[in-house]
């Protein structure tokens, strides 16, 4: 017998609602993870993707990551994973450093032989690529009684699909048992063409649409000569939910005619809100409320965040709005003439403004100007509060004036001219392709948050947890993060090693 937790979706350093105890409480939640893993001597934590919000974790977060996977090898047990598509960068990618400090396997077309199971992995591939792709896997060892595919992504049955599950599984070289799944935020499992196909579901709310509690799925390997009758499952997929995750406290306030503020907040009265994540979500036909209202008031209970949701369709107000809009040019150009900024640090605005300049390259070049700076003239760097507004030039001047060029300053990155905001594109845009360029993803996750439907290829049954039975779970079909596809490529066919 083979016992395997399988995770995914932990999306260490989400700093959600920009609060640094939320980011803190995505690491803790895979700690949690680990720490069963260890307590209950599994033979591996099998990751689904997405273990990072995004492709440039900060410091602290891969600190704690490693710290975490440290504790795994201590305990002999394998973190074995593939690449989400919120951690995907189009190098080398965190697990291959992980692979490097032998913490982590970084699962692909051959497969890593755990006992008498053998784990293949499949990369998040992009919509525009998946037509292409040629589910070419390395042949099933003769050791190995089983084979489970890990990969990441949208796949049928369950809602929202973007991926033909059907057709991965018959144009696989290899016969699938089961397919642990990454991106549904959202427990799922389904049977396709005799296989199981789960998700584990994220291990911390990413948005305030997950109402069901967080977990993984514990998957056991029998083997034929283990299985008690014809009737046992050779694969069972059990739910484990984790304890200690934040709280969040979800009250729903139903306003009748007449009621109003005062009805929210005594709803607000009736939950335990210390250090809890509080989301108010109003309905009904009440009078008009100040969502910053009743978040101070939840605020002062004790509540960590506090969030209101007035999902009314209330009547138009009948007074005119008046809105003006002020030229951004003036108001930069007003602004930095405000701040009796000192020469060096008008040159630094200057440079980091300039359109033809890659954001990849904005730092480099704001360091070499200041490094500049220091060894020729300090006293570019003292501040002059009494300069004259007209002889202040800052980048929108040098716009406004039509010449292009940026004035003053001493290094030979200042009196560079300005691009056109066309012409810059077009210079980054040489062979046709824009430059690469990463971008964090900051908004929250949507996920699905309909009601559960249940079910086993068995029988039928509730939804189940491990700390109250042993049944395998069949959730309703959920909602996963939102993501960024790669732009189409016109290649022909796409191997799994080009996601390797």
């Amino acid at each position: 017998m083979t016992r395997v937790i399988h995770t995914g979706d932990t999306h260490i350093g989400y700093q959600q609602y920009n609060t640094p105890e939320r980011r803190r409480d995505f690491l803790e939640a895979f700690r949690e993870v680990v720490d069963d893993a260890v307590e209950d001597d599994v033979d591996a934590v099998v990751h689904a993707g997405d273990l990072f919000h995004d492709r440039r974790p900060g410091l602290v977060d891969l600190q704690g990551t490693v710290e975490i996977l440290r504790t795994l090898e201590d305990a002999d047990i394998p973190f074995l994973a593939v690449v989400g598509n919120h951690e995907s960068k189009r190098d080398g990618q965190w697990l291959d450093l992980f692979a490097d400090l032998g913490l982590a396997t970084r699962l692909g077309a051959e497969p890593h032989v755990l006992d008498d199971v053998a784990l293949y992995g499949l990369d998040f591939v992009p919509r525009s690529r998946r037509d292409a792709l040629e589910y070419d896997f390395d042949p099933l060892p003769d050791a190995a009684d089983h084979a489970a595919l890990v990969t990441h992504g949208l796949f049928e049955p369950f809602a929202h699909a973007d991926w033909d599950t059907e057709r991965l599984l018959e144009e696989s070289t290899v016969d699938f048992d089961a397919v642990l799944l990454g991106d549904n935020h959202k427990p799922d499992t389904a049977e396709v063409l005799e296989t199981w196909v789960t998700y584990c579901g994220s291990t911390e709310r990413a948005s305030a649409s997950e109402r069901e509690d967080r977990g993984y799925n514990i998957v056991t390997f029998d083997s034929a000569t283990e299985s008690q009758s014809d009737e046992t499952d050779e694969v069972t997929i059990r739910r484990r939910g984790l304890a200690d995750t934040r709280s969040f406290v979800f009250v729903d306030v139903e306003l009748g005619e007449g009621e109003g503020l005062e009805r929210v907040q005594e709803r607000v009265r009736e939950y335990d809100l210390e250090d809890a994540v509080v989301i108010v979500t109003v309905e009904g036909d009440g009078r008009p409320i100040t969502p910053a209202t009743v978040e101070e008031f939840a605020t002062d209970r004790g509540a960590l965040v506090s969030r209101v949701n007035d999902r009314r369709e209330l009547p138009e107000q009948d007074e005119e709005v008046s809105v003006s809009f002020a030229d951004p040019d003036d108001a930069v150009r007003e602004r930095v003439r405000e701040l009796g900024l000192s020469d060096a640090a008008l040159n630094i605005d200057r440079t980091v403004r300039r359109a033809d300049l890659a954001d990849s390259n904005v730092r480099e070049t704001a360091e070499r100007l200041v490094r500049e700076l220091l060894e020729e003239d300090r006293s570019a760097f003292e501040p002059a509060p009494d300069r004259d507004p007209e002889d202040v030039t800052t980048l929108a001047d040098a716009i406004a004036d039509g010449d292009g060029e940026a004035v003053d300053g001493d290094s030979e990155t200042a009196g560079k001219g300005v691009e056109p905001a066309d012409e810059a594109v077009e210079a980054a845009d040489k062979d046709g392709e824009l430059a690469d360029t990463d971008t964090d993803t900051t908004d929250e996750l949507p996920s699905d948050s309909s009601e559960e439907t249940t079910g086993s290829p068995s029988e039928e049954g509730g939804p189940q947890s491990e700390r109250t039975t042993e049944d395998a779970t069949a959730t309703a079909p959920s909602q996963s993060d939102d993501r960024s596809d790669d732009p189409e490529t016109d290649s022909e066919t796409t191997s799994l090693g080009d996601f390797a």
